[in-house]
């Protein structure tokens, strides 16, 4: 379990220097640009033309990881549909800082690998436990032993058993497709894990297209767009293998039985992407809604590295700019910045601006470039939010907020999630529905908000 406010320093120092949080923040805000995108993109396609390079994607396939079973489904479909050349790695996953939650992370994919696959025309068995280690060890060592053709062809077969955890059909898979030895499982780890720490990245089910990464089925989407663009489509107009997710409140309206928890952090990409649309989902739906912030990662003493930092920021900006929502002129609130705001958030909930407050210090935040960090920046966040700046800052400082954003952090815990933004939908009983992390979600919840009413009015 994560230690509350533990300074990590480095990357994920939660008070920075002026100079430093002034640096960073030009650094990301540039990383950013739609413009400085589409360079990059153009710079490598002219390289790989006048290489003569085929479309080379790279896959990361970790086997324990639900992600990556989601991914191999698709693997085939993909070589089939784009002109791509497609070399398949086995990874081991993250470790380190790049892992924060261990005992967390795997049973979470496993969960919401089940809830999203039937809506991406996929499949995941339900299970409750996640495979054991002999099992896990008898799957790398059948991938180990496949070229990446047959990797294709058979990376989604043998997973579907392993989650299954159906030992004989395992058995079977092994005796006709063979497995590496030992030495050779090793050795193809180390290549898979050396080649995705060259290229700077740390997950599993991660795909890898001309300097940029794509998580999974997840973000298939913005590489198919960008192959397509490039002329390697084999049946364009088409629908996408996988089309992105669209948040629709659906025609049906709740009054307030179901009730919809957020759990923001003033700090997180993600969250300001998601935080406004997660409140007009709720007030579109009629469901009763629950704002329930917490405390940036890095400062509930979750570590972070520079890696996964870019790779975060970058992910949004595109994840934005496929929503319609706008993002990208950035100004770093770690710290001091979000405890002040939080200090004051008690006292907006009593005027009722709770909501506002998070959503314009969100907004200054990642869209405007404001510097939350002088009081000329707090005022700006604070007026916008429809408050009064003079009354505000007599609630700076005010102590009692750590405890109600530790009492969110712990329940959001108990759920099984730790980043942001998370949200759970609870029924009239308040017992759990659904309770699943990330912006990439909010579509999930809005379409198990429409099934939970279309059942509650079949009854």
């Amino acid at each position: 379990m994560a230690e509350q406010f533990k300074e990590q320093g480095g990357i994920a120092t939660m008070d920075p220097s002026r100079l430093y949080r002034w640096l960073t923040s030009k650094v990301m805000t540039r990383l950013g640009r739609p413009e400085r995108l589409a360079r990059s993109r153009a710079k490598i396609e002219r390289q790989r033309v006048k290489s003569g390079q085929p479309h080379r994607v790279e896959y990361f396939h970790q086997v324990d990881d639900g992600y990556s079973h989601l991914a191999a489904q698709v693997l085939q479909s993909l070589t089939e549909r784009y002109d791509v050349e497609l070399v398949c790695h086995l990874v081991s996953g993250p470790k380190g800082d790049n892992l924060p939650e261990p005992d967390l992370l795997l049973t979470l994919a496993r969960y919401d690998a089940f809830h999203v696959a039937p809506d991406y025309g996929l499949e995941f068995p339900e299970c409750e436990t996640l495979p054991g280690q002999a099992e896990v060890r008898k799957v790398e060592a059948i991938l180990a032993a496949q070229s990446d053709d047959d990797f294709i062809r058979n990376a989604a077969e043998v997973g579907g058993a392993l989650w299954a955890g159906d030992h004989d059909a395992l058995e079977r898979i092994a005796q006709r497709l063979g497995s590496a030895t030992d030495s050779a499982l090793a050795e193809r780890l180390e290549a898979g894990n050396a080649r995705q720490r060259e290229l700077k990245h740390y997950s599993g089910a991660m795909l890898y297209y001309g300097g940029e990464w794509y998580w999974g089925v997840d973000r298939l989407y913005h590489l198919e767009k960008r192959l397509a663009e490039l002329g390697a489509d084999r049946q364009p107009g088409e629908a996408m293998l996988v089309p992105r997710p669209t948040v629709e409140a659906g025609p049906l309206r709740d009054d307030g039985t179901l009730t919809l928890e957020v759990y923001p952090s003033l700090r997180s990409p993600y969250t300001s992407i998601s935080f406004d649309r997660a409140v007009e989902l709720a007030r579109a739906t009629g469901v009763k809604l629950v704002v329930r912030p917490v405390l940036p990662m890095v400062m509930r003493g979750v570590p972070a590295t520079r890696n996964k930092g870019v790779y975060i920021f970058m992910d949004t900006a595109r994840e934005a700019r496929e929503a319609g929502v706008p993002y990208g002129d950035f100004y770093d609130p770690i710290g001091d910045p979000v405890r002040r705001c939080y200090s004051i958030y008690p006292w907006a909930v009593e005027q009722g601006r709770g909501i506002e407050l998070l959503s314009s210090f969100l907004r200054a935040a990642f869209c405007q470039g404001v510097n939350t960090n002088r009081e000329a920046g707090l005022k700006h966040v604070v007026e916008n939010a429809g408050l009064d700046w003079g009354e505000a800052k007599t609630h700076l400082g005010e102590t009692g907020w750590e405890e109600m954003v530790e009492e969110n952090r712990l329940a959001m815990y108990d759920a099984g999630l730790w980043g942001v933004p998370s949200f759970r939908l609870l029924d009239e009983n308040g017992e759990q529905v659904l309770a699943l992390w990330g912006q990439d979600r909010l579509w999930l919840f809005a379409r198990e908000i429409q099934r939970q009413l279309a059942r509650r009015q079949a009854d």
